[in-house]
């Protein structure tokens, strides 16, 4: 109906597409209702009654259970809705069966580059990394050297000099220091960097030697060589070391730059998808287009991963009903768990989340979020769930265990692999992740029009009419001409360098 929408026909809401002032007579497929007060875009509207406690549908599930009397025509939202106690029912492996691939005839094409490997980048990156924070100002310096390469090398995106904030201060071989390992091992052997180089400070907890031994563990070095390193305290202080590194980079360069796209099929990517920001409605426009693209994504033999546990509570049934076994599934139902407990340790819970901006922006609940969130997912057998930063393999839809901050997710699916980032926003998040390039898509006309240089798609012209399909096709075609080499718009605006954030979920000693 003009002006709402109902996603289902058990939903106890309609969505606002538009602000609705109050005495309104709004139209929705549930019939006439007089708005008790004003609703802004995105927020919903009762269309039944619902005593207190009663459970509040959207999507055809529940979202969350009444706090006070709802009647239709009430603004449904933090002051008469909560998360409350979902009584969950499992059922596993009952939908997404076998997939049906696209014949090799029919095979869609990229320009990436082939590594020593078999993976293939969609960017062609040297990265200089640190091990610790301590070594992380040299790293600075020595990306400073190479900020104009493109005419020596026009073949080398860049060198990317991340940094971060751990790597001493931790338990030896701890979590945190395993998860730091593994996220620099995955990035330097990365698909989409062509070299690295690994700046140490010598007397860290988090060593360089490890790091380049699970490089060499790989199935193969992406080089074919491991990154060299180059210690501080053994160079003899901050310039020397960061001449010595200059002087790798300058060695490797050539070499990265010899690199060229030759096509690739459709099975070599790795997308990843994420949102950050999201609204009311990113799981009616952005969230499900995107998740139409992964399914093709999937369908041509590529991998497409979902992410952020904690903003799949509530949802993760519906996920568990698509797991190609009952090992997948409990894989997935144990992450959940091991989060419970460990939000319990802190005092936190899972019904913490939403954020400030999701609230205004509509979302009332964390099993709301996690409904529409999830919808990025699409339609396709679930095959896989790995750890946080754990180099994905399986082809197919892969959940990946990881926080919901953005940056911290991010990191631990670019680690994994991912070549080509799929973001979805409903609030303008501005974000980038080098050495992946990252493809934003807004949920409403009114962001894209007020965001153009940060957003990539509109995928609010749903709202006014285009088909779930039709805005999906926009995407994958965005997506193949992106890791074909197009420039997203986080990339023309220097994003990536400062996003690199490694999980810590552990102590600092």
């Amino acid at each position: 109906m003009l002006g709402t929408l109902r996603l289902h026909p058990d939903d106890d809401v309609v969505i606002a597409k538009l602000r609705l002032a109050a005495g309104t007579t709004a139209q929705t497929d549930a019939g006439p209702v007089v708005l008790a007060a004003d609703i802004p875009a995105g927020h919903k509207i009762a269309v039944r009654a619902r005593a207190a406690g009663d459970p509040v549908r959207r999507y055809g599930q529940v979202i969350g259970f009444a706090t006070a009397p709802i009647a239709p025509g009430d603004h449904v939202h933090r002051h008469n809705l909560e998360a409350g106690a979902l009584d969950q029912r499992f059922e596993v492996a009952v939908e997404g069966g076998p997939t049906r691939f696209y014949p090799d005839a029919e095979m869609r094409t990229f320009d990436g580059y082939l590594r020593a490997d078999g993976r293939v980048g969609t960017r062609n990156y040297l990265l200089v990394v640190p091990t610790v924070n301590c070594s992380a100002t040299v790293v600075r310096m020595v990306g400073e050297r190479f900020r104009e390469i493109s005419r020596e090398f026009p073949n080398v995106d860049g060198v990317v000099a991340v940094s971060h904030r751990t790597g001493c201060g931790i338990v030896a071989q701890g979590d945190d220091h395993r998860l730091l390992q593994r996220v620099i091992a995955g990035y330097s052997t990365h698909p989409n960097v062509g070299a690295t180089v690994v700046v140490s400070l010598g007397c860290e907890v988090n060593q360089p030697e490890p790091i380049v031994q699970l490089s060499l563990a790989a199935p193969a070095p992406p080089t074919g060589t491991p990154p060299p390193v180059v210690t501080i305290q053994r160079e003899g202080g901050t310039r020397k070391a960061v001449e010595a590194a200059v002087a790798e980079i300058a060695r490797l360069l050539p070499r990265v730059d010899a690199a060229r796209r030759t096509p690739r099929p459709a099975s070599d990517l790795v997308v990843a998808t994420n949102c950050g920001g999201s609204d009311g409605y990113s799981g009616i426009t952005a969230n499900p287009a995107l998740g139409w693209a992964m399914d093709e994504i999937v369908r041509y033999g590529g991998t497409a991963i979902l992410a952020e546990t904690p903003e799949i509570y509530g949802a993760e049934q519906l996920l568990v009903r698509r797991a190609r076994s009952e090992a997948v599934a409990r894989k997935l139902l144990d992450r959940i768990a091991w989060w419970e407990t460990y939000l319990a340790r802190h005092g936190a819970r899972m019904d913490h989340n939403p954020s400030p901006g999701n609230l205004v922006g509509g979302i009332t609940t964390v099993y709301e979020k996690a409904l529409g969130g999830i919808a990025k997912a699409g339609t396709t057998q679930l095959v896989d769930v790995v750890d946080y930063a754990e180099r994905v393999q399986s082809k197919g839809l892969v959940f990946m265990d990881t926080p919901g901050f953005d940056p911290v997710s991010v990191t631990g699916l670019v680690a994994g692999g991912a070549n080509v980032i799929c973001f979805t926003t409903g609030r303008g998040s501005v974000f980038g992740c080098k050495p992946t390039p990252s493809l934003k898509l807004a949920t409403s006309s009114a962001l894209y029009r007020h965001m153009t240089e940060d957003m990539d798609l509109d995928c609010g012209t749903i709202l006014e009419g285009a088909s779930i399909e039709q805005v999906g096709r926009q995407i994958l075609d965005e997506l193949f001409a992106v890791a074909s080499g197009k420039r997203t718009k986080s990339e023309l605006l220097g994003f990536g360098d400062e996003e690199f954030a490694p999980w810590q979920p552990g102590p600092t000693v």
